[in-house]
């Protein structure tokens, strides 16, 4: 579990392709080592990853080829940076909100305006997973906690506000027209909209109150 609350951007010092696995190999910063062990969880562009290696200030990581096919680990290259986030401890603060680590998807960037001090960036996600977003909502991108200011259904598209601090810390200040990242939806609302349409679907007579006749 995590916060969304990305720790940093560090770029990876190997890349290691094997049949079916890849190795990221980063290089952590004392903070990020702190109590660090083998088998401990670390959030990596959004994805959960674990620890398979602790070598002095360099910690390897493991990705398996059914990440590596619906994630955008499956393309990066040794020096691409990735947004970090150690897991949560219990009673830490939750800046963000709660995020699993488990990814829904890639979003592309198709749009991106700069007005000064800030980022507007506009994404698109299959439509399938439309129902889940919200105006004011949250959505994890590439590990970030981010709130959506604006949702556009008809085109599959979502709009995201950065500020110069979020730009600083994590790799967002970097993506391009075209580029993709890590999309995770909002686990409460995935529920509610979940709980809601499979009992609509197991009792389609509460239709009928909801329907104007």
């Amino acid at each position: 579990m995590y916060t969304g609350i990305v720790q940093g951007s560090y770029a990876l010092q190997q890349v290691i392709e094997t049949p079916g696995l890849t190795t990221l190999v980063v290089e952590f910063p004392p903070v990020l080592l702190e109590e660090l062990t083998i088998g401990a969880s670390v959030g990596f562009d959004g994805v959960c990853l674990t620890v398979t290696v602790i070598d002095g200030s360099q910690v390897s990581f493991d990705v398996m080829q059914q990440t590596l096919d619906v994630t955008t680990l499956g393309g990066v290259k040794a020096f691409d940076k990735v947004n970090v986030e150690r897991s949560a401890k219990q009673g830490v603060e939750v800046g963000g909100h709660i995020v699993s680590g488990h990814v829904d998807g890639m979003a592309e960037v198709v749009k991106i305006e700069e007005p000064e001090n800030n980022r507007f960036v506009t994404y698109r996600v299959p439509p399938e997973k439309m129902k889940y977003l919200f105006d004011k909502g949250f959505i994890a991108l590439n590990g970030c906690s981010l709130t959506m200011a604006k949702v556009d259904r008809e085109a599959c598209e979502f709009t995201v506000c950065y500020i110069p601090e979020t730009l600083r810390v994590t790799t967002h200040g970097l993506k391009q027209l075209g580029d993709k990242v890590n999309f995770e939806v909002d686990r409460q609302t995935q529920a509610i909209v979940d709980t809601v349409e499979n009992m609509l679907k197991s009792n389609p007579e509460l239709l009928k109150g909801l329907i104007p006749s």
